[in-house]
């Protein structure tokens, strides 16, 4: 029986699963794992975006604040989360409301990070983010 799969082979279950949907054989299917599946993977995403968001938000605030140290792996690592930002929200543009929802959040993360990072104390990064979320998903956009 196909719930019983999940447990045993994910990765078959997923298989078996996919072919039932071929098939419209929906009788079959492992509904409640199913659904836990696919609301699984929504939460992925969301996840993905916030991570990749607060990789751009510390390596921003870490060029701004600490211009004498700026590399190209800096430069080489905003361009990468950006490029994977972008991606996420070009295939998912219902993301984008996410982002301006956990902004604020993502943005105080970033600013712990990039405290314990630099080395320099929390109080020397704003509160509140300096850049917007049009200048973070910038591919162009540098702290001056």
């Amino acid at each position: 029986m196909i719930s019983t799969l999940y447990d045993r082979d994910y990765y078959l279950w997923l298989v078996k699963t996919a072919q039932l949907l071929r098939d419209s054989r929906l009788s079959e299917l492992d509904i409640p794992n199913l659904v836990e599946e696919i609301e699984d993977m929504g939460k992925s995403e969301k996840r993905a975006v916030e991570s990749n968001l607060e990789v751009v938000l510390m390596h921003l605030l870490k060029y701004k604040y600490q211009p004498a140290k700026r590399t190209n792996s800096w430069l080489l690592t905003l361009f990468e989360h950006r490029r994977r930002l972008d991606k996420y929200l070009t295939d998912s543009p219902s993301l984008t409301a996410h982002l301006k929802a956990v902004f604020a959040d993502c943005y105080n993360a970033a600013r712990k990070k990039a405290a314990i990072e630099t080395e320099l104390p929390i109080e020397t990064f704003p509160e509140a983010s300096p850049f917007s979320l049009e200048e973070v998903l910038d591919p162009d956009y540098l702290p001056e």
